[in-house]
């Protein structure tokens, strides 16, 4: 199965995945999350898969976060909500995402590639 990057195209932390990704010849798709959000069914898996709780595939810096006032909703949200939610909102989702064959890494570090990917 060919594997999915979920990434913003200004994000740093996306072109650094990338080009780990492009350095160790990882072959990937791009999904861009400002064009595409991950549909529900993709979200269930990454959080599956990552074994992270809903509530952390959300990007806490981001600007739709913020003017959402998710902050304080997801006190009160269930997992079916906050899926809903970053299945409509693509800038809601915390990025970059890493998929393939049943493992998900969200969020970036070298190490964390290596260990999943080597």
């Amino acid at each position: 199965m060919k594997a999915v990057l979920f990434a913003h195209p200004r994000c740093d932390t996306c072109r650094n995945a990338r080009r780990w990704l492009d350095t160790h010849h990882v072959a990937y798709d791009v999904v861009d999350l400002t064009a595409r959000a991950p549909t529900t069914a993709e979200l269930r898996a990454i959080q599956q898969n990552s074994g992270l709780p809903a509530r952390k595939l959300f990007n806490v810096s981001g600007q739709a976060y913020r003017a959402g006032g998710f902050a304080e909703r997801l006190k009160t949200m269930d997992d079916d909500a906050m899926i809903a939610a970053l299945a409509a909102d693509g800038l809601l989702v915390k990025r970059p995402i890493f998929t393939r064959d049943g493992l998900a890494l969200v969020g970036f570090s070298a190490d964390a590639y290596a260990r999943a990917l080597a």
